[in-house]
């Protein structure tokens, strides 16, 4: 990637102090992925693209999220033995205010998680948000984790101006 795709500044009537993006490394953008609940999962259904905001946590390189049994992409991946689904996962924080902030894009292959003690495991750690029995969890693996972070392009002038 050149180091212009990697670093862009952002000017204009709508940024009022100019911005720059910067690439993160894969360990770096897991991290950040792992510090936040929330992300949005995207997938396929009926030959068009859907999104649904899910929580999740990260384990090691992969996206664990519950689903529950009427839930399409539960219905994709099963049964067991079914082909892996492609997916994307992204995540974000980004201030409303300052517009500054990081976003975490995972795209991969979703499975149900099969084997009984990992399953309980994810069962007792992860908690849907929803008061709905999602006795599911479908583990996303990664085969690109893309990450970026949204900077000012000059912080001498701006106090405060660094961001998690």
């Amino acid at each position: 990637m050149s180091e212009h795709a990697q670093q862009r500044t952002l000017t204009g009537p709508r940024h009022p102090l100019a911005r720059r993006m910067e690439a993160v490394e894969r360990g770096e953008a897991l991290r950040l992925l792992g510090s936040v609940p929330v992300g949005r999962v995207v997938f396929t259904q009926h030959a068009l693209p859907a999104v649904r905001p899910v929580n999740h946590l990260v384990d090691g390189d992969n996206v664990i999220i519950r689903t529950h049994p009427g839930a399409t992409l539960s219905a994709m991946t099963a049964p067991p033995g079914s082909p892996d689904v492609v997916v994307a996962y992204e995540a974000d924080a980004i201030d409303p205010v300052t517009h500054l902030g990081w976003s975490v894009i995972v795209t991969g292959y979703a499975a149900l998680v099969t084997d009984e003690e990992e399953l309980a495991h994810y069962l007792q750690v992860l908690h849907p948000w929803v008061p709905e029995p999602m006795p599911y969890a479908i583990r996303i693996r990664p085969d690109l984790i893309t990450g970026f972070r949204l900077l000012p392009a000059d912080t001498s002038h701006v106090p405060n101006a660094g961001i998690p």
